[in-house]
């Protein structure tokens, strides 16, 4: 059971989310989008979105850290192990509040109003239930543990076993023992992952990264009315005009 849960189910997940992604992309890229209902509400979008959005990357990069550099790193640089700690926990507590607010604002947006609902999938409504339950999982495991408990180094346990996914060397013994919550959490983000290609959430590998280094558009008016600053009109780039007797039509239409 160890060996399924802990490496075999890891790397379907890994596999399905490689495979799934290049053929969506290559047969799907019509669907490659967020399927965004701002046309239908935006006064509560406007609120959930950014929330949802800036406490979700706040996640993700306490996750990287946390599970991608190992602890003897941050102690080279100074970052003790109880400082580590401390940032983590409430930063991450902080994060974790965000992001299931805005999660919480999306969701109940999606069921007030009957058009979002109705643009809503399945695969949505799936998306949104197993994000809800892995941040649920993450959070209880992190009140639970850190902030009322006496705390759990999972970069102990949980950290070198991604760490040895990721390196073709998997222990499944490092997880027997991880409390019951982390486990939850671990699995359902990881199913999370299997699921990933198949849901607007490929959106994420669509940021529009290239608007912030792309060269300025400038707008000139070819109008010689315009004063100075237009430019005469070079040849085949003339005002197209319609011809006397059919503006004349054109007038006694309107």
């Amino acid at each position: 059971m160890d060996f399924l849960l802990w490496v075999a189910f890891p790397y379907a997940a890994m596999a399905v989310f490689v495979v799934g992604h290049i053929f969506r992309y290559r047969h799907d890229q019509f669907g490659w989008t967020s399927r965004s209902s701002q046309v239908y509400e935006n006064r509560l979008l406007r609120w959930g979105s950014p929330m949802f959005h800036y406490g979700i990357l706040m996640v993700l990069g306490g996750h990287v850290v946390g599970l991608l550099v190992p602890k003897e790193w941050l102690e080279f640089v100074g970052v003790s192990n109880e400082i580590y700690h401390v940032g983590a926990t409430w930063l991450g507590s902080i994060a974790a509040v965000l992001t299931l607010a805005g999660l919480a604002i999306l969701i109940y947006r999606r069921r007030l109003n009957t058009r979002v609902l109705l643009a809503t999938t399945v695969m949505d409504k799936a998306m949104y239930a197993l994000l809800g339950t892995t941040l649920l999982f993450g959070t209880t495991a992190t009140v639970l543990f850190q902030v009322l408990g006496a705390g759990y180094d999972y970069r102990g346990t949980i950290s070198p076993w991604v760490r040895g996914l990721l390196s073709a060397q998997p222990d499944p013994a490092l997880m027997a023992n991880v409390p019951f919550f982390f486990q939850l959490h671990v699995l359902s983000a990881t199913l999370l992952f299997l699921l990933w290609p198949f849901t607007r959430l490929v959106h994420v590998f669509s940021a529009p990264i290239g608007y912030f280094v792309r060269p300025y558009i400038v707008y000139r008016s070819r109008d010689t009315h315009r004063g100075s600053g237009a430019r005469k009109a070079r040849r085949g780039w003339e005002k197209s005009v319609l011809p006397t007797s059919a503006r004349d039509k054109d007038a006694a239409r309107r």
